[in-house]
């Protein structure tokens, strides 16, 4: 062990079996979320669902999974429940099972909402395990978490490309394997929360000098520009993961499963970009992997509707490495911001994106029924520029141009 290891304290350093572990759990946790819009085409063919009612449903996910973490991560941040990531899989078990037999509009309703409620268990005390992991390293830490679930939420498509769409809907209790497997997983990974929960009482919670000097009402301000950051973000990228597929069958003539292929490949850039954003951040600055995340995907989503097949997919791939970069930079700076309410800022953020993804796909798809899909695009592209209130985030961070990797 080199001597620049030894000294770095036990508690800022990164345990990456712990992120490792949560990460793999992430992924099949969102890869079991990810079927949900992924099977949209069958379930609209097989029953003849309208786009607004596609929405419906995406909107009911979404929303279980939302409005629950604010309130579960502040109940984990006085109260820390090691092992309620595994009882989240517990929920999205019984979800995935019910969603296979689903013979109607109503029980397919109710058997997304209960993968919602687990996802809602599930992601505010996961964040905040990552974080304890990752150390000095919180921005890295947090990508590697939700590098996880992005990951997953890339296999989705693939897997009702290669699986739900050739064999139909009885075939997504397949995924329950998955929710087992994650659950059996983070078992250990509670047991060893459990054992740092004593630290947790006795650790003093270190406030960013920068952030002390900010008033009360300007901490709040920073809070609510990075809830608007975060509603540009997800609100396109709701109509990027539940219309894309549409977007492409109805312009280009493709089939369900090269759309599919196509939505696999975006969010794929999705997943890279994100455990990117997560190392620049803790390296240059979080506020400006923010502006070049949002900011710097405008153009090429501006661009997106009006070009050819084969550039469509190269415009939607480099979109989904640039806009996904900016989560963990945004999650890391809330909870520099409320450094003793970790748990409740990332259920918060983890509630906004699931949230505003439900409230926007159900939009679009209200929009789409009444216009169409390619104008639901046109509109949507839109939003990447709402990046620019990113200039009013106060400087919380110190320069970092000489920081040196550790």
């Amino acid at each position: 062990m080199d001597k620049s290891t030894e000294r770095i304290p036990i508690e800022e350093r990164t345990i990456f079996s712990i992120l490792l572990t949560i990460s793999f759990a992430h992924l099949l946790n969102d890869m079991m979320q990810s079927i949900i819009p992924s099977i949209y085409p069958v379930i609209k063919d097989k029953y003849g669902f309208t786009f607004g009612q596609i929405g419906i449903i995406t909107l009911v996910f979404q929303m279980t999974s939302s409005i629950l973490q604010p309130f579960v991560g502040r109940y984990a941040d006085k109260h820390p429940q090691p092992f309620s990531l595994s009882i989240g899989m517990v929920f999205t078990l019984a979800g995935i099972i019910l969603l296979s037999f689903a013979d109607n509009y109503g029980l397919i309703l109710l058997a997304v909402g209960v993968i919602g409620c687990g996802s809602s268990i599930f992601h505010p005390e996961a964040s905040r395990i990552a974080q304890m992991a990752g150390g000095n390293k919180r921005g890295l830490a947090q990508s590697i978490f939700q590098v996880g679930g992005n990951g997953g939420s890339a296999l989705g498509p693939l897997l009702a490309a290669v699986i739900i769409i050739p064999f139909g809907q009885h075939s997504i209790i397949w995924a329950s394997i998955a929710a087992l497997i994650a659950g059996m997983t983070l078992l250990p990974v509670g047991r060893w929360y459990r054992s740092q929960l004593h630290k947790l009482k006795t650790k003093t919670v270190r406030v960013n000098p920068a952030v002390a000097a900010l008033s009360s009402r300007r901490i709040h301000w920073a809070i609510f520009i990075l809830c608007v950051l975060t509603f540009s973000k997800y609100f396109y990228m709701a109509s990027m993961t539940s219309y894309f597929t549409f977007f492409l069958i109805n312009k280009f003539g493709v089939d369900i499963q090269t759309s599919q292929l196509c939505l696999f490949g975006f969010m794929g850039a999705v997943a890279i970009g994100t455990i990117l954003g997560g190392s620049i951040g803790d390296r240059y600055g979080r506020k400006y992997v923010i502006w070049g995340s949002i900011m710097g995907a405008a153009p090429f989503a501006l661009a997106l509707p009006y070009v050819g097949f084969t550039l469509t997919v190269i415009l939607a791939v480099i979109i989904g490495l640039v806009i996904s970069s900016a989560f963990s930079a945004i999650l890391v700076y809330a909870t520099e911001l409320k450094p003793d309410k970790v748990g409740m800022m990332a259920g918060l953020f983890f509630g906004l994106n699931f949230g505003l993804g439900g409230i926007g796909s159900a939009f679009f798809g209200w929009l789409a029924d009444r216009t169409s899909i390619e104008f639901i695009f046109k509109v949507s592209t839109l939003l990447p520029l709402l990046g620019i209130v990113t200039a009013f985030l106060p400087n919380i961070e110190p320069r970092r141009r000489s920081l040196k990797w550790k």
